[in-house]
């Protein structure tokens, strides 16, 4: 295997040819922030928070779509990086919700870890704010666009399973958001709540409805389970607080690994012992019904009467 030889914060480190320079950095122990880049789905490079000074650069470039090369002399944490990525940040914050306080997502919210630690504490640009409603038509997931930072990872991983890509970039400038096609509610799209979208959120703009107001990140546990109801095994999290269930969460996916509402749904059944009612859409609509209906079984138990 052929590999590259870099200077990082003037450490050398050798890696795999085509390995990024965000990679070889978080690989070498430095830290690198990343709001668009997902490791499941690599390769876009549009939030640009993960800038990096590369000596001879005409400017700081994505480190997470730059490849590292034999002799680069790169520097993560440089007076001008900083400046950069605080600004970023101030540009963010500038059309961002300042409800830390009660937002669902406190605790595990990138946008509030960077700003903590690069010290922003307001936006100095002015203009006209986003006011889009909440969407709460879907019973499992919570969109508020106004905590959207636009970088793309929902869009991504939904796009990753074949036949869905519900969701998408809509509008242009400051007009855009993600939105299902006609910028229709959830409810009205072809989203059959699987989740995949909130797992890789990295602020409060999908959250889950089930976990709204029940606990604070930081007061709960969280156990890994593997979904036994069909071969794909996918992963979620059994969400506990005070040693009681209280949700389960999809796991952040990847490899076009579908997640379906039916194995979340089975597993609430499975783990906690007072559920929330399932509903499923009919007609265009979500309606409650029974726990055989929403996993399938309806069949199977008339066969067995």
């Amino acid at each position: 295997m052929s590999t590259v030889t870099l200077t990082i914060n003037g450490k050398e480190v050798t890696v795999p040819a085509g390995t990024t320079v965000l990679d070889a950095a978080l690989g070498a122990g430095f830290f690198i922030p990343t709001f668009c880049h997902d490791p499941a789905n690599p390769g876009y490079g549009g939030c640009r928070i993960c800038v990096v000074e590369i000596k001879g650069a005409r400017n700081m470039p994505a480190s997470c779509v730059t490849a590292a090369a034999n002799g680069m002399v790169v520097e993560t944490d440089s007076p001008a990086v900083i400046e950069a990525r605080r600004t970023i940040l101030e540009l963010m914050l500038a059309n961002h919700p300042v409800d830390c306080m009660t937002c669902e997502k406190s605790g595990e919210c990138k946008l509030q870890d960077y700003a903590f630690r690069y010290d922003v504490k307001s936006a100095d640009f002015g203009g006209e704010k986003k006011d889009y409603p909440q969407d709460q038509s879907n019973p499992y997931i919570s969109r508020d666009m106004n905590k959207c930072v636009l970088c793309g990872k929902c869009v991504r991983t939904c796009e990753q399973v074949e036949d869905r890509a519900v969701i998408n970039f809509a509008y242009r400038g400051f007009k855009t958001k993600v939105a299902p096609a006609l910028d229709a509610s959830l409810a009205e799209s072809a989203c059959v709540s699987c989740s995949r979208c909130v797992s890789v959120c990295p602020v409060g703009a999908l959250t889950y409805t089930s976990m709204a107001g029940k606990a604070r990140v930081w007061e709960t546990t969280r156990e890994e389970k593997t979904c036994s109801w069909c071969e794909a095994g996918c992963l979620f999290d059994v969400v506990s607080k005070g040693g009681e269930v209280i949700s389960v969460t999809a796991k952040a996916p990847g490899d076009g690994r579908p997640l379906c509402l039916k194995g979340r749904l089975g597993m609430e059944l499975r783990h906690n012992s007072q559920p929330p009612a399932p509903m499923l859409k009919k007609d265009g609509e979500f309606v409650e019904v029974s726990w055989t209906e929403a996993l399938g079984l309806d069949d199977i138990m008339d066969k067995l009467k």
